[in-house]
């Protein structure tokens, strides 16, 4: 049986996150920030028209926003992320199977629909994740993962023609739209395999796909000739909702206002390790070593330059966070000096093990009881009452050094307190 795949793109989607509860938003130009504010990460249409970049720091903005009346907002990961699981909700109950690929992405598996009634499912999928969520898709559909991507990409390009919904399983509309489009619009083709590749005459999409795999292979590496293969038809990668767990976690952030003293350091370090040891009992691992680091920002001239990691292993592996947090606090007393003014630290653990794969230190402390029922209440609490209802004494409440979100949205779906109120 032919394959065939879908992939559903939410469009500027922290934007039309923002426009959702604030139709004010509509048909204005809206970026969306990055953590403290610091560059555009989501751009509606009007902002793009407006010349505003990916990536573009929010202080070369500032001559737009007075003149040309662009928005700015903070990125409300909160609702973003509550947005994103009910439309995973909607494709999970609409399609066969789905793996999600990114916060506002999901491939399809929709082999077996008959190719008449693909258009007409992509609409259908289209019109219930708007109806019951609120946030418009572009739906691409096509034979690969590749070609259904760059379906995606025409959907987006052509979208009042198109009504965001392409449907690329025919042969020759796929010739036709790889004859067009530059090879860097390929789903993995960055823009370091994009010189090489148009070094050896291959600019167009079409180029690629009509080269011998296997000569890519040797010039190249697999990945390219896998996706070459996808090009033209072959179906090379299939769909999976099993996540790999993660083989390394990393909770790190930069601070809106410096830190000097240990205690605001030590703070910080345990609200992250607090943070990573949850992602770890997620995914059911235990960590057998915890990664700590502090540095100083290379463009503050107003003080010493410093960065430092230590890398401090644990008896045994755990996933309890007070074993974490009492290593991740030796590991950051071995490293910390007075005097820099640090910008950024994190906390990374690594080297996991499944339970029941590893085997206790005969003389190592004896294990913490009741760890498992202990974290799991923890997590539960905090999961359906906000996170940060239940904190160790080392976490504080509101930090000083606290992600700088100035233009901060609400969290219209996740916290009672910011519920919308309309009057009768």
């Amino acid at each position: 049986m032919k394959q065939q795949y879908g992939l559903v793109d939410c469009h500027c989607f922290y934007v039309s996150a923002e426009r959702l509860f604030r139709p004010e938003l509509l048909a204005k130009p809206v970026v969306a920030l990055s953590n403290n504010d610091g560059c555009a990460v989501s751009r509606s249409d009007e902002a793009k028209a407006l010349g505003v970049k990916m990536g573009q720091p929010h202080f070369q903005l500032r001559d737009l926003i007075e003149r040309q009346g662009l928005i700015c907002v903070s990125s409300n990961y909160a609702l973003y992320q509550d947005l994103s699981n009910r439309v995973m909700q909607v494709l999970r109950r609409e399609a066969p199977q789905i793996e999600p690929y990114s916060i506002d992405e999901a491939w399809l598996d929709l082999t077996g629909i008959p190719d008449r009634d693909l258009d007409a499912f992509g609409r259908h999928i289209q019109g219930a994740i708007y109806r019951e969520v609120g946030i418009p898709v572009g739906v691409g559909i096509s034979t690969t993962k590749t070609l259904a991507k760059l379906a995606n990409w025409s959907s987006k390009k052509w979208k009042a023609k198109t009504g965001a919904v392409v449907d690329l399983c025919d042969p020759i509309k796929q010739e036709k739209l790889l004859r067009y489009a530059d090879v860097s619009e390929v789903w993995g083709i960055g823009k370091r395999l994009t010189t090489q590749l148009q070094s050896i005459g291959i600019n167009k999409a079409w180029d690629l796909s009509q080269l011998d795999p296997k000569t890519l292979r040797r010039q190249l590496n697999i990945n390219v000739e896998r996706t070459a293969r996808e090009l033209s038809g072959e179906s090379c990668l299939s769909l999976t909702e099993d996540v790999e767990p993660k083989q390394m976690i990393a909770c790190t952030r930069s601070f809106s206002e410096r830190i000097e003293d240990f205690h605001g350091l030590r703070t910080a370090i345990c609200t992250f390790v607090a943070n990573a040891s949850r992602k770890l009992r997620e995914q059911r691992q235990y960590a057998s070593c915890i990664q700590v680091f502090v540095r100083t920002s290379p463009f503050d001239t107003s003080g010493m330059q410093y960065g430092k990691s230590i890398t401090v292993p644990l008896t045994c592996p755990t996933y309890d966070t007070r074993d974490l947090l009492t290593a991740a606090s030796e590991g950051l007393r071995q490293i910390y000096i007075q005097g820099p003014r640090y910008a950024k630290a994190g906390v990374i653990l690594s080297q996991f093990f499944d339970a029941g794969m590893f085997t206790d230190d005969l003389f190592a402390q004896p294990v913490r009881k009741n760890t498992e029922q202990l974290m799991g209440v923890l997590d539960r609490i905090n999961m359906t009452h906000g996170r940060g209802s239940v904190r160790f004494g080392s976490e504080p409440a509101v930090a000083a050094w606290h992600m700088k979100q100035q233009l901060l949205s609400p969290q219209y779906t996740t916290r009672w307190s910011d519920v919308m109120r309309v009057n009768a």
